[in-house]
């Protein structure tokens, strides 16, 4: 069983997932709140093992993925599909991070897990993204769990190519 009662991946935990931070983004939210990076010259498989190393060599342990592509294909209406070829949420967490967060603000543990969204569009072959919310720069350790977004961004899109 999963931490809310629904199997790894159910379509209810996710739901719930998207819900929550809809509620929590706002009416307001920006676009520039997203930051996106495009990696030209990989593959999806290839991007994604780049993410997760990325995301290990700072320590870390890569939460429970979450198939946000399969889940649209699996709740659309009508057959409807995706808007994508592949899609995936990969979830981490520095406990280290997370306690200096909620230290300056409690509420501010509606930041964690950090999270990286990775997918391909169609028709962008060869053309994988990393996006990810940016947690601001309101407090030092917003601004330290921004750069650690980044880091591992960034090392994702230099691995990715390599593989």
């Amino acid at each position: 069983m999963h931490l809310f009662g629904a199997p790894s991946g159910a379509p209810p935990f996710l739901w719930r997932l998207c819900l929550l931070a809809g509620l929590l983004a706002g009416p307001a939210a920006a676009a520039d709140d997203v930051v996106l990076r495009a990696v030209a010259g990989s593959d999806y498989r290839a991007a994604r093992e780049a993410l997760i190393e990325s995301i290990e060599s700072e320590g870390l342990v890569v939460g429970t993925p979450l198939p946000f592509g399969e889940m649209l294909v699996r709740t659309a209406p009508d057959g409807a599909g995706s808007p994508f070829v592949a899609a995936e949420i990969v979830q981490f967490c520095s406990s280290g991070l997370a306690r200096e967060m909620v230290g300056e603000a409690p509420e501010q543990l509606a930041l964690c897990p950090l999270s990286v969204a990775l997918y391909v569009l169609p028709g962008e072959a060869g053309k994988v993204f990393l996006a990810y919310r940016s947690p601001g720069a309101a407090t030092p350790a917003r601004v330290r769990a921004a750069e650690l977004l980044q880091r591992v961004v960034d090392r994702a899109a230099g691995l990715a190519p390599l593989r």
